[in-house]
């Protein structure tokens, strides 16, 4: 940390370009302790743009120095994006008529495409860019013509940081939590006998039965540029699969992601014969391996048991090449529920601009969050530390 760490009082927030960030030190370290680092925020904000504008937060001291900055992005946010509405039901009635009926103009700090993190640097904490943001951030938004706030799925590690939103009129909620499972064990099968019941190592073996006489063979590259016109109709039947969708990524974003952080990234391809039947994204980090998106050829995955033919390969790739925990982006919690997974809790602080609104928002957001409605979340011991 800078000798000379300015005030808290002294700092300002502002937009700045992205051709003022190509010069500016404190963005190419901002994340730099992250598996999605600065470089990450370009390739999005270049490749992810269906209904998002992206920009920049730079916090300043008293000077004009840029000493931190926090990207952020706008959208038409669907208030009750969580919850299935019958086609009859008041809401989609009056929708009819009004289309854009609680649907808001937000401004999000955080990521499209994944969790939240501040943007700490050399010269400010964590906690003073909180800080700094949360005093800031509703003059940001009413110059930005945003109606609503939200901090996107930031860590429960956040949380004590991110304290200072509450105290300025921010509800705090969960998302769709992350998953993390231990796997500091020689290989797969170790694991599976010290972590797993009886009864599911009984129904993995059958799963992997179905398998045996398929002949998948299995390919890890850090750059799938080559393999890109193959990988992503997969990932579109999955994303078409899924009751939640928020980004949609495109080919270039996997092309470039290969391409500009292969330090970062490892595709896992499974093809059988010279047919592709399924791809795996993950992001490394430490000794953490991160399971961001998959893609499984729907005509096989159900019947073959893909799900768990890929979790299997790349855990057990895992723990070969050392990592000793495998975490996991949100859904499909029944498999990681008895795979032995524990939820890692992300938040949403959500505010208003308007007082009045804001007080009402308070009081519906724990309701309307989708995690109050999934069955299988419920099953999961550490459910209740997502509250």
């Amino acid at each position: 940390m800078d000798q000379h760490i300015p005030a808290p009082e002294s700092l300002s927030i502002a937009p700045i370009s992205r051709d003022e960030l190509r010069t500016c030190e404190a963005w190419r370290i901002a994340f730099a302790g992250q598996r999605k680092d600065h470089r990450y925020y370009e390739i999005i904000a270049d490749t992810i743009r269906d209904h998002f504008e992206y920009g920049y937060f730079a916090i300043r001291d008293a000077s004009g120095r840029v000493l931190a900055v926090q990207p952020y992005f706008l959208l038409d946010q669907d208030v009750l994006e969580g919850i299935k509405l019958d086609r009859l039901s008041l809401v989609a009635r009056i929708r009819r008529r009004y289309p854009r009926f609680l649907k808001l103009r937000t401004l999000m700090l955080g990521c499209t495409a994944g969790e939240g993190h501040l943007a700490a640097s050399a010269y400010l904490s964590s906690a003073t860019v909180a800080k700094t943001l949360a005093q800031g951030i509703v003059a940001q938004a009413n110059a930005l013509g945003a109606r609503m706030i939200v901090l996107k799925e930031f860590s429960r590690g956040d949380r004590r940081d991110l304290a200072c939103f509450e105290r300025e009129g921010f509800a705090r909620a969960p998302s769709m939590p992350m998953t993390t499972l231990d796997i500091d064990y020689d290989n797969f099968d170790e694991y599976t006998q010290k972590a797993l019941s009886a009864k599911t190592r009984r129904d993995l073996r059958k799963k992997f039965r179905a398998t045996k006489g398929s002949r998948l063979q299995m390919t890890v590259t850090e750059n799938a540029a080559n393999f890109i016109d193959e990988i992503y109709p997969l990932y579109l039947q999955s994303y078409e699969r899924s009751n939640f969708h928020f980004e949609k990524l495109t080919k270039d974003y996997f092309r470039r992601l290969g391409c500009e952080m292969s330090d970062k990234t490892r595709f896992f391809i499974w093809y059988r014969g010279n047919t592709l039947m399924a791809f795996a994204l993950c992001m490394v980090e430490g000794d953490e391996i991160f399971a961001e998106y998959i893609g499984l050829d729907y005509h096989f995955a159900l019947d073959l048991h893909l799900y768990h033919y890929v979790s299997r390969d790349v855990i057990s790739w895992a723990m070969a090449h050392g990592y000793k925990r495998f975490r996991s982006s949100g859904l499909n919690y029944d498999p990681k529920l008895h795979l032995g997974h524990r939820l890692d809790p992300i938040d949403l602080y959500v505010r208003h601009v308007s007082p009045v609104a804001n007080w009402i928002m308070r009081l519906v957001l724990p309701w309307i969050v989708p995690v109050r409605y999934d069955a299988t979340l419920r099953k999961f011991a550490s459910y209740r530390q997502i509250w």
